[in-house]
């Protein structure tokens, strides 16, 4: 009887492979959309001509003058270095050839860094549990955040792979850790928080051997590529940052946080006002800073429960609040959750809070759209994968004005198990014949700790969950 107990599925992986279906469901239903309709439906990209374009419009400017100076590109050197060794120069050099035509190569290699990522992410997931492994790799692989980032052709996919490597539990080297981390803030350079914050947790001489790796993956991108210094990419940020604003409605599609809707519901391009009235803009501006700047000071609480109990809280957590905390503040585009969710992903289904991340995770890897309200008439648009004109039908998505908000739900949910570990650790430890700020500046000599081969710090057994 206990043998058959301990074969049976517990609850929990009855519903983690309960979202099997429907995320595979939602690919099914895409691919049938777009054979008879000629378009993605939503809530992938609004124009169906620009397929892969993010990949071919910076493809353009790795192979000519002004990636910086003119363009205004706020990405660092190694992405454009990157397009240029692996597309068709010939087919971004002659007057009105079409890349994406023309460039097979970089086709190809879309292709092949998607694949990558799908076996990684397996890979990852089998190692760290295989009873979950399968909902959980395919709501990572094959989920909206992952394909939509692929329709674009965004290297997002390819700075997910390293981000993987550093932080996984693939890579036993350290340096090899370093190296995959400084290259993944090179390709996002919001991903600078997630380095950081493992300095909550101590681990000293991880976050410098990163920081040291960022630095020199940059300094030999910046010489190879020859443009792009530190101040060229500091003034695009400023003015990128500075500049922004709510063009319309379709600003809404997929974001990755809520200033695209506070600044449309201010009505700085668009007037939202006379359509809803100023009483509810205003509410609505209210409401959702309130609930952003809540989020952002349970994930503050939380890296000060990290901070006082470094050992209780797990590392991969540690990382998904830096990079949360960042992509609450900047708007980088929906397709960024795939930098966050494996992180959810790789949480054990214990106490409450942890389980209900889990779900909303799941629940954001469906890759489909609640239209809650639609046109009245349909517009015509080029389709790169339809080949031919179709007319196209827009809506408006639910799940895109709630996608931001279950990201910050998400973080809270996290925020709350740290505080509770964190807080039940003290009342069951106390305060007395705590080792952890023995021997805490590794920098000092004659008073550093034993490094582990990840790259960590050794601590007593005492301290270790």
């Amino acid at each position: 009887m206990a043998r058959q107990r301990e074969r049976s599925w517990p609850r929990s992986l009855w519903l983690e492979h309960a979202f099997i279906p429907a995320i595979l469901g939602g690919v099914g239903y895409a691919l049938i959309f777009l054979y008879y309709n000629g378009y993605l439906p939503q809530p992938f990209f609004y124009e169906p001509a620009g397929t892969f374009m993010d990949w071919f419009s910076l493809a353009y400017w790795a192979r000519h003058v002004g990636a910086f100076d003119v363009e205004g590109a706020i990405y660092p050197p190694i992405s454009f270095l990157v397009l240029r060794l692996i597309g068709d120069d010939r087919c971004y050099l002659l007057d009105g050839v079409e890349p994406r035509a023309c460039d097979w190569h970089s086709l190809v290699a879309i292709g092949v860094i998607y694949v990558v990522d799908v076996i990684l992410t397996a890979v990852i997931f089998f190692k760290l549990d295989r009873r979950t492994a399968l909902p959980r790799a395919i709501a990572v692989a094959v989920g909206l955040p992952m394909l939509y980032a692929v329709e674009r052709g965004n290297l997002v996919t390819l700075c997910f792979a390293f981000l993987m490597l550093a932080y996984g539990p693939l890579l036993r080297s350290a340096r090899l850790r370093w190296l995959c981390a400084g290259i993944a803030v090179n390709f996002k350079v919001y991903l600078i928080a997630g380095i950081l914050a493992p300095l909550l947790k101590r681990r000293w001489l991880a976050v410098e051997g990163a920081l040291v790796s960022v630095v020199a993956v940059y300094g030999l991108t910046w010489w190879l590529f020859g443009s792009g210094s530190p101040i060229e990419i500091y003034d695009n940020i400023r003015q990128f940052s500075s500049s922004f604003v709510a063009g319309g409605p379709l600003d809404l599609w997929y974001p990755s946080s809520y200033n695209t809707a506070i600044a449309l519901l201010r009505g700085t391009n668009f007037p939202i006002t006379a359509i809803i009235g100023s009483r509810p803009a205003d509410l609505g501006v209210l409401f959702l800073e309130l609930f952003t700047n809540f989020n952002r000071l349970a994930i503050m609480a939380a890296a000060l429960a990290i901070w006082l109990r470094p050992e209780v809280v797990p590392l991969h957590r540690v990382v998904f609040f830096g990079i949360a905390f960042a992509l609450m503040t900047s708007e980088a585009g929906g397709y960024t959750e795939i930098l966050l969710l494996p992180f959810v992903f790789m949480e054990t289904w214990r106490g409450i809070a942890r389980p209900a991340a889990l779900l909303l995770a799941y629940v954001l890897c469906i890759p489909m759209e609640i239209v809650v309200a639609s046109l009245p008439s349909g517009v015509v648009r080029e389709s790169y994968l339809g080949g031919r004109e179709v007319i196209a039908f827009y809506g408006v998505g639910l799940m895109s004005l709630l996608r931001p908000g279950l990201i910050q739900l998400i973080s809270t949910l996290l925020a709350a198990a740290t505080l509770h570990d964190v807080w039940r650790d003290v009342r069951v430890q106390g305060w007395r014949q705590r080792w952890r700020f023995r021997r805490d500046m590794v920098i000092l000599p004659g008073v550093l700790r034993p490094v582990m081969p990840s790259g960590d710090v050794a601590t007593p057994n005492s301290e270790r969950q």
